[in-house]
């Protein structure tokens, strides 16, 4: 990793990952202890071996990392120091003048890789069939602790936090207003961002919705209220709602309770972090059997680099551990109402189903969009359906004045 000197506090940034640990990623990968495996199980106990062995040694032999720097090296990146932490961003500036700015932020165990196929139509889309009057300039930065913004150095960073931070790094980039877009804990913040900076937000498009799922299996009265189809969308994201509660939040409560203890294993075993990684690849995405249905291989490996050569297993870990152990006047208040003009895209594949009625308690919802395919992951998976939502959206509130 390399930095130039700083401007306005903000310092130039490309990445350059010495050949030393990438050497040091083969030898490890190549020296994999692997452990045993109950026969004919699949899926059910974790990440099967037959599938990652195969993963792993793709990996080793015919992924490249260095394609992969020099195509995040396209964009220009930058470093800057905020309410002490180091946070690392894309900045993508559209050709158009007068196009939109947006910051759009990751979750986990996502990154800005999760952004590849999106930046060039949001800020040129002339260049890929748009319209000129839907271009954005791009904001894309990474969560402190995670990849290159990591590790953080003291304790606190949730959702309120940083979303005051991108406030903050808005205003050293001269946007004065601006939207704002994310999924996973990027949705937790862009939504935070809206609620607390309300004057600043043009609009905030989120492809998850926090609070917004049926938690708690419906009554028959709460049911009665609905239309049919909300209805069925009720039941159906409840039980969806519950199979994951019960079989999918052992990485939630490890990474809320005891994030430290786990990041020695993943810090020290590129293969464990692999696995901990595109378990959810499988699990969140629109796929039937493979993540690779859903994800592009590649993109999905280059993901994963950003936490090993940095790293920041654990320190990206601890965002639940905050969220978990909250207090004070830096808190989330998922509950508290936002009066941002506020665009849900929902997509199939998602394990947390928004529904409307219970977004529209405490969210100003101006557009609902339900898509027929894509899941967690939306930017990785469907590009083109989450661009043409946000491009919509956006131009939604333009022609409303």
């Amino acid at each position: 990793m390399t930095t130039a000197p700083a401007h306005n506090g903000i310092h130039p940034f490309r990445i350059d990952i010495p050949q030393s640990d990438l050497d040091d990623l083969h030898d490890r990968l190549d020296r994999t202890r692997w452990p045993d495996e109950l026969p004919g199980v699949g899926w059910a106990y974790g990440v099967p071996s037959d599938y990652l062995r195969e993963l792993v040694r793709y990996w080793r032999h015919e992924y490249d990392w260095r394609a992969a720097e020099a195509r995040l090296n396209e964009w220009p990146q930058f470093t800057t120091e905020i309410d002490g932490a180091h946070v690392h961003f894309a900045h993508i500036r559209s050709p158009e003048p007068d196009a939109t700015p947006l910051i759009i932020t990751h979750g986990w165990p996502g990154s800005i890789v999760e952004f590849l196929d999106v930046v060039g139509p949001l800020t040129d889309p002339a260049a890929h069939g748009g319209d000129p009057a839907d271009a954005f300039h791009v904001v894309l930065p990474s969560i402190p602790g995670f990849g290159f913004s990591g590790p953080t150095r003291e304790t606190g960073w949730e959702a309120r936090r940083i979303a005051d931070a991108w406030a903050e790094l808005m205003t050293r980039l001269g946007y004065e207003r601006f939207g704002v877009q994310g999924g996973d804990w990027g949705a937790a913040i862009s939504r935070e961002l809206g609620r607390v900076h309300p004057g600043r937000v043009i609009g905030i498009h989120l492809n998850l919705l926090p609070g917004a799922q049926a938690a708690t299996e419906p009554t028959p009265e709460e049911l009665a209220a609905l239309s049919p189809a909300e209805r069925e969308r009720t039941l159906t994201s409840w039980r969806r709602w519950a199979q994951w509660f019960r079989d999918g939040t052992g990485y939630f409560h490890v990474q809320s309770t005891r994030p430290q203890t786990l990041s020695y294993a993943l810090t020290d075993s590129p293969v464990g972090q692999l696995a901990w990684i595109v378990e959810k690849f499988r699990e969140w995405t629109d796929s039937e059997q493979l993540p690779e249905e859903a994800v592009d291989r590649d993109l999905m490996l280059t993901n994963v680099m950003l936490y090993w050569l940095t790293g920041t297993a654990g320190s990206s870990a601890r965002v639940y551990y905050e969220r978990a152990h909250a207090k004070g006047d830096r808190v989330a208040a998922p509950h508290e109402p936002s009066t941002a003009p506020t665009a849900v895209a929902s997509f199939p594949g998602d394990p947390q189903i928004p529904l409307r009625h219970k977004a529209e308690r405490t969210e100003n919802i101006v557009r609902w969009t339900e898509l027929d395919r894509g899941g967690h992951f939306a930017a990785m998976e469907e590009p083109d359906l989450l661009v043409d939502d946000v491009r919509a959206f956006f131009r939604q509130l333009r022609e409303k004045g």
